[in-house]
């Protein structure tokens, strides 16, 4: 069944279809929104049970971040450093453990890769706040959710938990809160919940919920000047992909609340159509500046969208951790995203899988530094390190090969 007829299928039988022209290049553009569970026929994905599966936990863990964003700006509790001095907060724990709750219940068989184990949250005495936190999103029916249950599902997604193997032929990989930093920033800072499915090496499907998502006036990005605006302006949203289907975004149930109307339209995503590099807008990691990377070399950077020169590009800082930056390209709010490797940090799993997927459905492409695709296996037994050759570049697509022929070019200058 075609997108057409399916869509006289929809409970709220409810379709649109418009074309838009891009310029300075007229580009047509299609655009789709449908009102329903997921935007495409289940027939055309394969993983749709597991994706509505993935749409509605992630929703249900944006709330829990929403939730525990309340209670830390009227505490101090709450907030923790692990060894290499990342924030992890009560919110990290419980999205891991209602992540790892609701997927091992609806599929047991499928193993989880995700960031935090308990180990951490035992020696701090917080998890009867993660079980506070968590008790009312899970879905256990009158059966008490308890500390034993909770720490259990986080050690499912933990270091120790599997042993990856050629049998092993699906995993989620989850980031509870990716931008941790940005969550505990205020409502600026993006973050965002993301959960992939891989299977056989592939990432299948992705969900990134992105609970503080607003339409951002500061500047005109490169979507919005051709007039390819692909997210909801709302505060909230949700962005999904299923391979051979497509990147969509709806908004979050308003507010989120229990009582709160779903806003069940999909929108579909395409990235920017950019063509020329000097034109394109940028996200680099908050770790990294722009003279780290080989670029740099050739283009100064700004953050001012009104002054830029003829040797500058646009710097968007609007944004913590990498699957924002994702999001912004997956969207087409940005053109390119990059970060450079580091001896003394390694490029997890989480960090990028979602990301992948979203912006590969999208019309973007994701590769190392080389050309080469992101190895999710490399990691041969916990399937938690990827190992990108110089880097990660993330790009619309169509300036991707021009920027690595600038990377190998300039690489040996930085």
């Amino acid at each position: 069944m075609d997108l057409l007829r399916y869509a006289s299928h929809c409970s709220t039988r409810r379709f649109f279809f418009c074309l838009h022209s891009s310029s300075p290049t007229p580009l047509r553009r299609r655009f789709f929104t449908v009102r329903s569970s997921v935007p495409f026929p289940n027939e055309k994905a394969k993983y749709h049970r597991e994706l509505e599966a993935a749409v509605d936990v992630v929703e249900r863990a944006c709330r829990i971040c929403i939730d525990v964003k309340k209670s830390l700006l009227s505490s101090e509790g709450g907030i923790l450093e692990k060894s290499d001095q990342t924030p992890v907060t009560v919110a990290d724990f419980g999205v891991q453990a209602l992540v790892s709750l609701e997927l091992n219940k609806l599929f047991p068989s499928i193993p989880l890769v995700a960031e935090e184990d308990s180990a951490f949250l035992r020696s701090n005495d917080l998890v009867g706040s993660v079980v506070s936190t968590v008790a009312d999103k899970a879905s256990f029916g009158d059966n008490p959710l308890t500390e034993a249950d909770v720490l259990d599902a986080i050690d499912r997604g933990g270091k120790d938990a599997v042993a990856f193997g050629a049998e092993t032929a699906a995993y989620w990989v989850l980031d509870p809160i990716d931008g941790t930093r940005g969550f505990l920033k205020g409502s600026e800072a993006l973050y965002v919940v993301g959960l992939a499915l891989v299977v056989q090496g592939e990432i299948v499907l992705g969900v990134m919920g992105c609970p503080n998502w607003k339409e951002d006036k500061s500047y005109k990005s490169t979507a919005e000047v051709q007039g390819n605006k692909n997210i909801p302006s709302q505060s909230g949203v949700i962005m999904i992909a299923h391979v051979g289907c497509g990147t969509w975004t709806k908004r979050l149930p308003e507010m989120l609340g229990t009582s709160a109307k779903t806003s069940d339209c999909w929108t579909r995503c395409f990235v920017d159509s950019c063509q020329l590099v000097q034109e394109a807008y940028f996200c680099i990691p908050e770790s990294q500046t722009w003279n780290s990377l080989p670029l740099s070399a050739l283009f100064n950077a700004t953050t001012d969208a009104d002054n830029i020169g003829d040797k500058e590009i646009l710097l968007l800082c609007k944004c913590c951790g990498s699957l924002c930056k994702y999001m912004m390209v997956a969207s087409g709010r940005a053109s390119v995203f990059i970060l450079r490797t580091r001896a003394q940090k390694l490029i997890k799993a989480w960090d990028h899988a979602v990301g992948m997927i979203c912006v590969h459905e999208a019309g973007g492409k994701v590769t190392d530094w080389k050309g080469s695709k992101l190895d999710l296996s490399a990691d041969q037994v916990q399937r938690r390190i990827i190992f990108p050759s110089g880097g990660v570049l993330v790009s619309n697509g169509n300036i991707h090969n021009r920027i690595l022929e600038m990377i190998a070019a300039t690489s040996s200058i930085i």
